[in-house]
């Protein structure tokens, strides 16, 4: 699950200090910095980012004035007199709305710029992949003794449990499996051939378990490594600052078990030409749909701020034939859950609802004077949001992932359909990555297995959001999925019998 919403207690102290001057009437307008505009950061990334971190709390679009909602005084007020949607003017929101989605599709960034931009992953990673294998992999000259540790410096091993477990259990069989040749000894390498991107709540989880079940399908025992959105950059959460660099060679080694499981194939068949190797190997992070806050950052380039890298753009160079597999949710419920998933102390409806209301305002000030693409990749707004209203946009993270990947590449499943009938979508995800037939107890357990990765009892005592709070969540949501329901040319994602 995606983690990156603990952030968010301590990214409201700024709206807090607004309220209390607000209420004090010490202040009539609320005026907040959200400019980007360092034109003299420093290019060392530390530094760079201690200075991030400054900025966290701050959300800035010049001199836009700050509505505060009714709801503030009173929670029970919230809970019986929606009157505070009428400060928002959802219809002139939904037509502002509705006029940023016609926007021209990003410009992609030339590869030899792409490149540029991490030489190191493309001097490991080669631009083409073993024949006959299924999984893209490669052989890596391996020079080291019969005693040297391969796992010893990875950064995954200090942080995962259970990837260092697995690491102890690879390293004593690791030179069992290397390739000799020429005097030579090779290393198999793998990336995913398959990645379940997002969203997060949405289900991503209880897929990835179902897959493990796959005898074709060897999974890195850890579910997001957030390698490609994060830990390449070297953090985990913005409130923890930079960390150590995840180099390219820890997330390959995240694959090992599938590389051994294929080298061990390969080596049953000492005629040297066998079949197609039909093991595969994926990852399930469900920030790489959508998270691209370092590039929004780091690479920033004119006053809309749009990221010019996406996470994207990368596995595509990288990898230009992977499968891509996105669930989705309503986006109305998605946000509730991820509210009560992450929010650990007063959750309440009526918490909720003020979190929403305060959300949907700071996101309307955006698009009063910036692009649609750049207040859903905000850093700042993404981390002043009291929710994280924006990851609900769906359409907008979509539309750029099929600038890079073709359609066909790319398997968008709906969760309400997948948990009333896991069949039918189950057998979906074999056809997209051409796996199976199943024997039948396989596939009993597949469509059997418990639900992963459900709503805590204690969360569901606290009953279901407003209708108020509904009611605001689908009108602000329409347009976004309307679009979307278009694109996908499946009126499923409108969610309009939700």
């Amino acid at each position: 699950m995606d983690t990156s919403g603990h952030i968010k207690d301590n990214c409201v102290h700024s709206l807090s200090m607004a309220e209390n001057e607000k209420k004090s009437g010490s202040r009539e307008e609320v005026r907040m910095l959200f400019d980007f505009r360092h034109t003299n950061m420093p290019e060392n990334l530390e530094v760079k980012w201690v200075l991030l971190l400054s900025l966290t709390n701050l959300w800035s679009i010049s001199k836009v004035k700050l509505v505060q909602p009714a709801a503030i005084l009173s929670s029970t007020a919230a809970a019986e007199v929606p009157s505070e949607r009428n400060s928002i003017n959802m219809k002139l929101l939904v037509k502002l709305i509705r006029s940023k989605l016609e926007y021209t599709p990003r410009k992609v960034p030339d590869e030899k710029h792409i490149i540029e931009t991490d030489p190191h992953l493309f001097s490991v990673i080669p631009r083409q992949f073993l024949l006959n294998i299924k999984s893209p992999c490669w052989y890596e000259e391996f020079s080291g003794e019969v005693r040297t540790d391969p796992y010893k410096r990875n950064f995954f091993t200090l942080h995962s449990k259970s990837f260092k477990d697995v690491c102890d259990h690879l390293r004593t069989t690791f030179h069992q499996h290397l390739y000799h040749r020429d005097g030579k000894q090779f290393r198999l390498r793998c990336l995913p051939y398959f990645y379940i991107i997002g969203q997060p709540k949405c289900g991503t989880t209880d897929l990835f378990h179902r897959l493990l079940l796959l005898p074709e399908v060897r999974f890195n025992v850890m579910k997001e490594p957030h390698w490609w959105t994060r830990k390449r950059f070297g953090y985990f959460h913005f409130k923890d600052g930079f960390q150590e660099v995840f180099p390219v060679q820890d997330y390959l080694d995240l694959f090992d078990l599938a590389a051994h499981s294929i080298q061990e194939e390969i080596n049953k068949n000492s005629s040297g030409s066998h079949h197609a190797l039909q093991l595969i190997t994926g990852e399930a992070s469900a920030s790489t749909m959508w998270d691209n806050q370092v590039w929004s950052y780091l690479h920033k380039d004119g006053e809309e701020a749009e990221p010019p890298f996406l996470a994207q753009d990368f596995i595509h160079t990288v990898q230009p034939g992977a499968k891509i597999i996105i669930m989705l949710r309503d986006p109305v419920e998605r946000l509730y859950s991820d509210y009560l998933y992450f929010t650990t102390a007063n959750k309440s409806a009526e918490d909720f609802h003020l979190k929403v209301v305060e959300s949907v305002q700071l996101f309307q000030s955006c698009l009063s004077e910036r692009t649609l693409r750049s207040c859903a990749y905000s850093l700042s707004l993404s981390n002043t949001m009291p929710v994280r209203l924006n990851l609900g946009i769906y359409i907008v993270f979509l539309l750029d992932w099929l600038t890079v990947f073709q359609r066909e590449q790319i398997l968008v499943l709906h969760l309400e359909n997948y948990a009333a009938n896991r069949n039918v979508t189950i057998k979906k995800v074999f056809d997209f990555l051409s796996v199976g037939p199943l024997l039948e107890q396989v596939e009993e357990a597949l469509t059997k297995h418990p639900m992963s990765n459900r709503r805590r009892a204690a969360d569901r005592n606290l009953g279901p959001m407003l209708p108020a709070t509904r009611d605001l969540l689908r009108e602000f949501h329409q347009p976004f999925n309307q679009k979307l329901a278009s694109v996908l040319d499946n009126d499923a994602f409108l969610w309009s019998n939700a």
